[in-house]
C-alpha cells in the first residue's frame, strides 16, 4: 500500500521560494532538460468544463489519426474543437 503524503507538504518553505532559486531547481532537474526555457507570458489557464457524453459520427481516418497519438484521443479532439470555436468567435468578435 502506498503511503500517504497529504498534509506533509511545508507550505511555509514553498511560500519563501524565490522565482530565482524556482529556475534554479528546474535547470538542476533531469527531466526539465529537454524543455528548457519556456515563454509563459502568453500561458493561459483552464479551468475544468464538465464533459457531457454524446454519440458523433466520425471519419475513420480522424479517429485513427488520434488513437494513433496514444492514449487521451478523445481529449485531443475535444481540444481541437475548442480551439476551432475560440477562432471562430475571436473573429466574430465575441
Amino acid at each position: 500500500m502506498a503511503k500517504s503524503t497529504e498534509g506533509r507538504t511545508n507550505l511555509k518553505r514553498l511560500a519563501d521560494i524565490s522565482d530565482e532559486e524556482i529556475e534554479a531547481q528546474m535547470r538542476d532537474d533531469p527531466d526539465w532538460q529537454e524543455i528548457g526555457d519556456f515563454d509563459w507570458s502568453k500561458a493561459v489557464v483552464v479551468q475544468p468544463i464538465p464533459k457531457h457524453a454524446i454519440s458523433i459520427r466520425l471519419d475513420g481516418d480522424i479517429i485513427d489519426f488520434f488513437k494513433a497519438q496514444g492514449r487521451g484521443y478523445q481529449t485531443r479532439i475535444n481540444a481541437v474543437l475548442r480551439h476551432y470555436m475560440d477562432e471562430v468567435r475571436k473573429k466574430a468578435g465575441e
